[in-house]
């Protein structure tokens, strides 16, 4: 079959099938999503698609992907509202966001130091990939899943703070740090 339309409408029917498949049986609807686009993505790409269906595909789940993210950004943007900024949730807030860095450092310094001395890897650029932990919506969303009172209102306000921090300093630096870190190359 090479109509772009009808497969990409049976790899939209998959993830929802096998997202309700999942829930009737009381299992992890977005992990069987994963599971099927991981399926799709390795194999039915080289095997089943035609180009025209990769492009379209591709277009697809790259605006999906946008659009989320937006509606994400907007829903915490909006949760700001009803944030409870007591000044000893800030100042923890402001103590998380050295610790999350040490632990990105740790994290991934360390492996990376392990993998250069096995030569699997070059250092080059590992300064730009510890400062390139960039977190958002995945900790705001689990803070929010956090039962209501006083636990959840502190750990939301520390997740915004290092999330805001990560946005809006990690983010907007990264391109420097990651040219600071890189070797100039060998050819300029």
């Amino acid at each position: 079959m090479d109509q772009h339309q009808v497969e990409l409408l049976i790899i939209l029917a998959l993830a929802m099938g096998s997202y309700a498949l999942a829930d009737a049986r009381h299992t992890s609807g977005p992990i069987a999503v994963v599971v099927a686009g991981l399926f799709i993505g390795n194999h039915g790409r080289h095997f089943a698609m035609s180009d025209t269906t990769l492009e379209y595909l591709d277009t697809f789940w790259e605006l999906v992907d946008e659009l989320l993210n937006a509606v994400l950004f907007v829903l915490i943007g909006l949760e700001v509202l009803v944030l409870s900024f007591r000044p000893q949730y800030l100042e923890a807030g402001l103590i998380a966001i050295p610790v999350v860095l040490l632990a990105q450092a740790v994290s991934v310094g360390m492996p990376m130091r392990l993998f250069s001395l096995l030569r699997l890897v070059d250092r080059e650029g590992m300064g730009g990939m510890i400062w390139d932990g960039l977190r958002g919506g995945i900790s705001v969303a689990l803070a929010l899943s956090l039962p209501s009172g006083e636990t959840r209102d502190a750990l939301l306000t520390i997740t915004y703070a290092v999330v805001a921090f990560s946005i809006l300093v990690q983010g907007l630096t990264l391109g420097r740090a990651v040219s600071l870190t890189s070797r100039p190359s060998a050819a300029g």
